[in-house]
């Protein structure tokens, strides 16, 4: 009975091929590692960690393992529900509504009606490449009642409104996030509806269907995972919401510095404590998680 080895040159390029998929996914892994995970680790280590004086006044600062004493001191705080259950109920409707924005403009530059597709494609992505800042400094000039003609608009008509008020200033900060990120979303859909074999349509119409019937019933199903992809971007960047109320914050007193919890995160570490910032952090990430993926465990379920 003769054995059958495999030449030398085979055995060196197995492990060249057992390789291969770790370096086509260095350039993801690297970078997540370094500013996602590191930081993440060394938020969470500064956590289990308090800063204690030694030595009166002029003595000097140590720090020492407090171990979830500071979570515990952030959940106590009254900003932290109050700022949490803003942000959920700002992405209960903030969220829909872009998303329904997003995906009315990706169907309707898909249709085949839809005429200079490569202009208003364009045009309606630019708001995304606005900086924050930027375009939060213009529409704080649009509700400014000193300043803007939307507010002498609302009064010509017979309508007081007061857009940097406590009673509307969440719903001005949804209005500026819709109008930034309502682009990037219809781009990921518009590529999903680009991915749609233009068969299956055509097969639709030749059997009657209309253009509604084939958007909501074809082309709606087909796209499903760039709906839920678009669902999850959402989330996450919702409750790090921070550029629009930080801005908002320095013309408008309706925006504390406990606004989000992001914005809370940092004025806490403004204040130099570490500590308290880096377990609202994690706290917020954990949450951020949780939501994530209780939204995936719903969408899967109602797809299956």
């Amino acid at each position: 009975m003769t054995s059958t080895a495999a030449p030398p040159s085979t055995r060196r390029r197995r492990p060249r091929r057992a390789l291969a998929p770790y370096a086509f996914l260095a350039p993801f892994l690297i970078p997540f590692v370094l500013f996602t995970l590191v930081p993440v680790g060394y938020a969470f280590w500064q956590s289990l960690h308090k800063t204690e004086r030694v030595g009166g006044t002029f003595g000097s600062t140590r720090p020492v393992f407090a171990g979830f004493e500071q979570y515990a001191d952030v959940v106590r705080e009254p900003f932290f529900a109050d700022s949490v259950i803003r942000v959920g109920l700002f992405a209960l409707v903030q969220i829909p509504v872009m998303l329904l924005f997003a995906l009315a403009l990706a169907l309707l530059l898909d249709s085949a009606v839809a005429r200079l597709k490569r202009f208003f494609r364009l045009v309606y992505f630019v708001p995304y490449g606005i900086p924050g800042v930027v375009a939060a400094l213009m529409w704080a000039f649009l509700y400014d009642p000193r300043l803007s003609p939307v507010v002498d608009l609302f009064r010509s008509a017979g309508v007081q409104v007061d857009l940097l008020g406590s009673d509307a200033i969440l719903f001005s900060i949804g209005n500026v996030v819709t109008w930034t990120y309502t682009g990037y979303n219809m781009l990921i859909l518009y590529a999903a509806l680009q991915a749609v074999p233009s068969d299956i349509g055509e097969a639709a119409r030749v059997d009657g269907a209309g253009n509604w019937t084939i958007a909501l019933r074809i082309k709606l199903p087909l796209i499903r995972p760039a709906l839920v992809l678009t669902g999850v971007f959402s989330i996450i960047g919702t409750f790090q919401l921070f550029t629009e109320p930080q801005v908002f914050r320095s013309i408008s007193t309706s925006v504390t510095s406990t606004y989000t919890p992001n914005l809370a995160a940092y004025s806490l570490a403004s204040g130099d404590n570490y500590s308290e910032a880096a377990a609202l952090s994690v706290l917020l990430a954990a949450v951020t998680f949780l939501l994530s993926f209780a939204f995936l465990h719903f969408t899967s379920r109602r797809q299956g």
